[in-house]
């Protein structure tokens, strides 16, 4: 059973994700939050697989309730989702930096919401290549008016888990990482989890900050 918190200070959209979420067999809501506060006080009492967390809302915010989520170790297995009005929303990459796996528009398929709620419970990043290439391109560099210096773990990395990192920074899957470099997909997952592991990374998404922060995809690059 895969539990949800849902965070939006909209009651009628917590009403429609929840009625949503809540007739499928295995996704279960264990609470709703109307700002970033209530959020990270719930996600603590609950400890859920996955917060769908509107990056918008008063007092706290949706990016300060997933920085303080993502920073506290007894939320550690809790993955958040940013709920977004634009695929492009100026605060999308910050809140991948700080820790959200991935994020939807409010207006996703519904079959999308599920398929996105499963995937990210699972353990995969919430991020097609056409959404990371126009996130990156748009906002990667932007606000700090340079790039950040890359994390000092990436020294630990090997030549071919920097050559992992980028393609899963394309949005490859495994599988299509160990076609790219002729490896068996076993080794390709192994490749990527020491790379996480390494990086103290939360998961994918998280390793699409870190390639471009280590120069290994820029603006332009993910065509």
């Amino acid at each position: 059973m895969i539990s949800v918190v849902l965070a939006d200070d909209q009651a009628l959209v917590r009403a429609g994700f929840r009625a949503l979420l809540d007739a499928e067999p295995d996704i279960r809501v264990v609470g709703e939050a109307a700002d970033g506060v209530q959020a990270v006080t719930l996600v603590r009492a609950t400890r859920p697989d996955v917060v769908l967390m509107d990056i918008r809302m008063p007092g706290v915010d949706g990016l300060e309730a997933t920085r303080r989520i993502a920073a506290d170790p007894a939320c550690a297995e809790t993955r958040v989702v940013i709920l977004t009005t634009f695929e492009l929303d100026e605060y999308v990459f910050e809140a991948l930096r700080t820790g959200a796996s991935g994020f939807l528009v409010k207006d996703t398929e519904p079959v999308e919401l599920l398929r996105g709620v499963r995937a990210v419970a699972a353990g995969d990043a919430l991020l097609s290549p056409s959404v990371t290439r126009r996130v990156i391109g748009e906002f990667a560099g932007a606000g700090a008016g340079r790039r950040p210096e890359p994390p000092r773990e990436l020294d630990q990395l090997t030549d071919r888990e920097r050559e992992v990192m980028a393609l899963v920074a394309e949005g490859l899957s495994n599988d299509e990482i160990a076609a790219r470099l002729v490896i068996s997909p076993a080794t390709a997952k192994t490749h990527v989890s020491r790379t996480m592991i390494k990086l103290g990374a939360r998961d994918r998404a998280q390793l699409v900050v870190y390639a471009y922060e280590a120069g290994l995809i820029r603006p332009g690059w993910l065509a």
